[in-house]
């Protein structure tokens, strides 16, 4: 596919793992940032838009189970894969980077004193996350799969408490929002996860915890912003 700088980011993002590799290096938001242009995007992002450009060009295609074709698979499948990995990620990253994170800033913290504030992001996105999981896993997760099952079957269901897939989806998107600027806070404190030229192998494990923390979001948000909410949009729709 051929990009330009109109082209919008989860356009790119949507292509291939590599693409999205590309943009998750350079720092340039794909996935609640998506609906932006990539010049857009990169100049939020401090960074040329020609130079993105000619990486992902210059870019060969990756492998990986993130390679299968997202737009096309049933969404059960989608908010399956969605559960088992990156939901179960976030929940055995967050206490074992909230463990780190403790004993480094109580080793660490009268030198390094952005420890403590890193240690309360963490602990905050921590908590947001894990509710933002359980809304998604009990109420909007169940109701995308029961409404591709009488899609298909097709049969009737009952209209959900919230009305429309849009409202809960609105709310979910409003998440991942407060969750990336949480993270985004922990990488500006972290200088972009570079621990000091001293850091001990602790401190270097959490800036590396933190870091992957991060991409995983991406990539987390960007299938449910990008790929599984549009699409549960367009399915109820043509359901009505």
């Amino acid at each position: 596919m051929s990009f330009v700088k109109e082209t919008k980011v989860k356009d790119i993002a949507l292509s291939s793992p590599a693409a999205r590799q590309v943009l998750e290096d350079a720092g340039v938001d794909y996935c609640c940032g998506g609906g932006k242009t990539l010049d857009e995007a990169c100049l939020h992002a401090n960074v040329s838009s020609r130079e993105i450009l000619n990486r992902l060009r210059e870019n060969a295609k990756d492998t990986g189970p993130e390679d299968l074709n997202w737009m096309a698979a049933p969404l059960s499948e989608l908010t399956r894969h969605i559960r088992e990995k990156h939901h179960r990620y976030v929940r055995e990253a967050i206490p074992r980077t909230q463990a780190l994170s403790a004993k480094v800033a109580t080793k660490h913290g009268t030198n390094h004193i952005e420890l403590a504030d890193i240690q309360r992001l963490f602990a905050e996105v921590g908590r947001e996350m894990i509710v933002h999981m359980q809304k998604e896993e009990q109420i909007l997760f169940p109701y995308i799969d029961a409404l591709e099952r009488a899609a298909n079957a097709p049969s009737s269901m009952e209209p959900p408490f919230f009305q429309t897939v849009k409202n809960p989806i609105h709310v979910m998107m409003k998440e991942h929002d407060a969750a990336q600027d949480l993270v985004r806070q922990i990488r500006v404190l972290t200088s972009e996860y570079t621990p000091p030229e001293n850091a001990c192998a602790s401190f270097r494990a959490l800036y590396e915890a933190l870091r992957q923390f991060e991409a995983d979001l991406h990539q987390h948000v960007h299938l449910e912003n990008n790929v599984l909410f549009p699409r549960a949009v367009e399915l109820e729709a043509s359901a009505t």
